[in-house]
């Protein structure tokens, strides 16, 4: 039998159960005994089955499922809002998941999706792992990633952004100012963009012949916590650094405070740069200089290919990566003398 050529019929004979066992479970019906529905996997898995995409509009609910590995931030609430922009004028309904940090859907969540059957599944700083994306492929429900947390495999339409030249310009900017003692603090050090972002950062010190200590660079989460703990070990330290990178503008708010706290003025005596330019980031006292992340325009082209994928289209291309762009107000100065 032709690889990828199986029909219903064929997988239900090599299994040794109905067509319409099959189609329950291509369809996410629960009415399936877990055994049964193993051996279907299995087989559909082994002929690489593909169900065939129907393009009328009324083929399968309106609906495309917007996965978080964690949504309770001011970031995420601009993905979200991108995602609304096109889904919103198409009439199509998002569903919004959330991982509590993990980067892998556990198994109850494919079968929400297998029921559900949504025109397209689009996950952030997520993906699914190798038997979840068959599960996927063979209902011929597309699926992408915004802001991948790592090397996705060909095919999957992948949205995200210059994190290297992000990282490149922030230092750059500070070095510029004269900073020479710089410290950055980035997100997971599993997480593609958080790696990107500080190896910008080296860069940027390496083109201006200085050396970059590794004991001013932490990893941690991208929340606004992790910015006060990592902020205040580091302005603790006697050679404390003059200026701090942050890996979100999230985590430059804890770094704001923690300095406060320890009686440091920003920018007078600390510079801190931010990562995302977040709309509240123009607001703070100081405004706060920071990498601007086109987070809306990512999720909104990310959400127009799994559309264009579930009317049987193909975009021109599946992996984008939109610039970034260092925005400078006022949290950032020359180091104090003798800083």
């Amino acid at each position: 039998m032709a690889r990828g050529r199986a029909t219903i019929a064929e997988i239900a004979a090599e299994v040794g159960v109905s067509v319409s066992t099959v189609s329950k479970v291509l369809n996410g019906r629960s009415d399936v005994a877990p055994g049964t529905r193993t051996r279907v996997e299995q087989a559909l898995e082994r002929h690489d089955y593909r169900k065939p995409v129907d393009p009328s509009a009324n083929a399968r609910p309106r609906l495309l499922d917007l996965v978080f590995h964690q949504a309770n931030n001011l970031w995420s609430q601009e993905i979200i809002r991108g995602v609304e922009l096109v889904c919103g004028p198409a009439r199509i309904g998002v569903v919004l998941s959330e991982l509590g940090g993990s980067h892998r859907p556990p198994t109850e969540w494919i079968d929400d999706v297998m029921a559900r059957r949504p025109l397209g599944v689009l996950m952030v700083l997520a993906s699914p792992d190798e038997r979840q994306r068959h599960q996927l492929r063979s209902r011929s429900i597309p699926f992408g990633v915004v802001d991948t947390q790592g090397e996705q495999p060909p095919g999957v339409p992948t949205v995200g952004s210059n994190n290297w030249n992000g990282g490149l310009t922030a230092t750059r900017h500070l070095i510029e100012l004269g900073h020479r003692r710089i410290a950055v603090i980035s997100g997971p050090p599993d997480i593609l963009c958080s790696r990107a972002r500080v190896d910008g950062y080296r860069s940027a010190h390496d083109e201006a012949g200085l050396s970059h200590d590794p004991a001013l660079t932490r990893w941690g989460g991208f929340d606004a916590g992790s910015g006060y703990r990592y902020g205040r070990e580091l302005l603790d330290r006697p050679d404390r650094p003059t200026a701090i990178f942050a890996g979100s503008d999230q985590q430059a708010l804890g770094v704001v405070r923690a300095a406060h706290e320890l009686g440091l003025r920003v920018p007078q005596d600390l510079s801190v740069v931010g990562y995302d330019n977040l709309p509240i980031t123009q607001w703070l006292n100081p405004p706060l200089t920071t990498v601007d992340q086109p987070l809306r325009e990512m999720a909104g082209l990310a959400a127009q290919m799994l559309i264009a994928l579930a009317r049987g289209e193909q975009p021109e291309s599946t992996r984008i990566e939109l610039m970034t762009e260092l925005v400078v107000r006022s949290s950032t100065a020359p180091p104090p003398p003798g800083g």
